[in-house]
Order: structure tokens, then C-alpha cells, then sequence
């Protein structure tokens, strides 16, 4: 299984439609066996859906995500787990593990850009991740 987590400063960013880039990990038999990093080229929203289907992810772990991408990720066939926070080769380990703990209000219901704001529990659109 390939799965890709937002990513800055090796942490999970916590908004998806903003990151910075991915790592993404290849996990076989519960356990991570790759990582690597795929920025996201300046692109947003929409845009990363096709990014991460072309690079043949299966999942996305994210802090926080809107509807428009989820139904966007869903459509190419990539599954998504919000609510993550912390450092992403651990969060990527508690995956392969099944232990990974998340936030349940991870849904950004907003259509901004540009200022930050703030989307439940965690901060879209400024430079900080994790907690």
C-alpha cells in the first residue's frame, strides 16, 4: 500500500489544499518499507487529487481537508484519513500498525484563501502543523 501524508518540516500539515508537499510511504505486512517526498508544486486543492493519483497513492493522511477534496481524492480512487497530527514517519508507523490516533473534527468547511483561519482544532492557511 502506498499512502502520502501532508508534510512541512517533517510534521503533518494541517491543511491538505495547501501543503507544501507529501511523504509518501510504501507500508507491506504492517510495517513502512519506503519514504520518500513529493512536493506539491505550488498546486492546491484540486489539482493534488490528480498529483497523488498519478503517483499511485492508495491513501492520504492529512490534518485537516474539505469536502471538494475528499469527493476529489474519492474519485481517484484514494482513500482519506483526516485528524493526524505530529511527526509523519510516526504517524505513517502507527498506520502500518493500526494504532494511528486522530482528531474526528478534521473537516474544513470553508471556501478562503490567502489569510489563515481557523478550521475546528487546527489552523488553515498559516505556516504551523502538528501541535
Amino acid at each position: 500500500m502506498k499512502i502520502a501524508i501532508t508534510c512541512e518540516n517533517n510534521q503533518v500539515f494541517q491543511h491538505f489544499g495547501h501543503t507544501p508537499g507529501f511523504a509518501v510511504f510504501e507500508i507491506e505486512d504492517g510495517k513502512v518499507v519506503s519514504q520518500k517526498e513529493l512536493s506539491s508544486g505550488g498546486t492546491g486543492h484540486g489539482a493534488l487529487a490528480t498529483l497523488l493519483a498519478e503517483a499511485q497513492i492508495d491513501l492520504l493522511i492529512c490534518g485537516g481537508i474539505g469536502g471538494g477534496a475528499i469527493n476529489a481524492l474519492g474519485n481517484a480512487g484514494i482513500e482519506v484519513v483526516g485528524g493526524a497530527a505530529g511527526d509523519v514517519r510516526e504517524v505513517a508507523e502507527a498506520f502500518a500498525a493500526g494504532t494511528l490516533q486522530v482528531r474526528e473534527d478534521f473537516h474544513c468547511n470553508h471556501h478562503h484563501h490567502g489569510e489563515g483561519h481557523s478550521c475546528g482544532s487546527h489552523s488553515c492557511g498559516s505556516n504551523s502543523c502538528g501541535h
